[in-house]
């Protein structure tokens, strides 16, 4: 709890000044912000190393390294001063399980392999399809934190979701009974990627 209010308080502070939040988020920073994304941890599995793409503020990211200090959390994101916040940000917490990597999905993509990736308000499903499949190892899951039009971008991104090579999407509900209204997650399972798999086909 200590930390979580430490991280409270820089992002209604130094989050706001520095145009990561904005002001009018302040009063539900709590409810709207660090709990909602804190119940994303009912969804990840044990000692799982997790990508937060595009993590901004560090929502859900930092939050789910607050709560899970057996996950091992990659901080992914292109902007400087968001990465300049983002260290800042895990040096005051104190957070050993965090590491701040500047850069693009696609720049990451087969060369690190991750259980997680999760997303919030980052993008819409297909691209987050096409950013998040090639950084899961096979069985590895895609948490991506939507709102009331999930099931709609889930039809939306059907032909995405069979190209990226996905074995399954559903919709999540996490929170019950902790947050009003719980979160909702869409969870996509990857499979062996399209690419990898052709190349093993190659080679019988």
């Amino acid at each position: 709890m200590e930390r979580a209010r430490t991280f409270a308080e820089i992002l209604a502070g130094p989050g706001v000044v520095r145009g990561l939040l904005g002001p009018r988020e302040v009063p539900r920073i709590w409810d709207r912000h660090l709990l909602n994304c804190a119940v994303v941890a009912e969804a990840v599995p044990p000692d799982a190393a997790l990508v937060d793409i595009g993590s901004g503020a560090g929502l859900p990211g930092l939050v789910l390294a607050i709560v899970r200090p057996d996950v091992r959390v990659t901080l992914l994101e292109p902007l400087l001063r968001r990465t300049t916040f983002l260290s800042e940000c895990v040096e005051a917490l104190r957070l050993d399980n965090v590491e701040v990597l500047r850069g693009r999905a696609e720049e990451l993509a087969r060369k690190r392999v991750f259980d997680v990736a999760t997303a919030r308000a980052v993008a819409p499903l297909d691209r987050l399809l096409a950013w998040s499949m090639p950084l899961l190892r096979e069985g590895g899951e895609l948490l991506a934190m939507k709102g009331e039009r999930a099931a709609e971008e889930i039809e939306a991104a059907k032909s995405q979701v069979k190209s990226s090579g996905a074995r399954s999407v559903e919709l999540v509900t996490v929170g019950r009974g902790r947050v009003d209204p719980p979160a909702t997650l869409v969870r996509v399972v990857a499979g062996r990627s399209p690419v990898a798999g052709g190349r093993r086909r190659r080679k019988r």
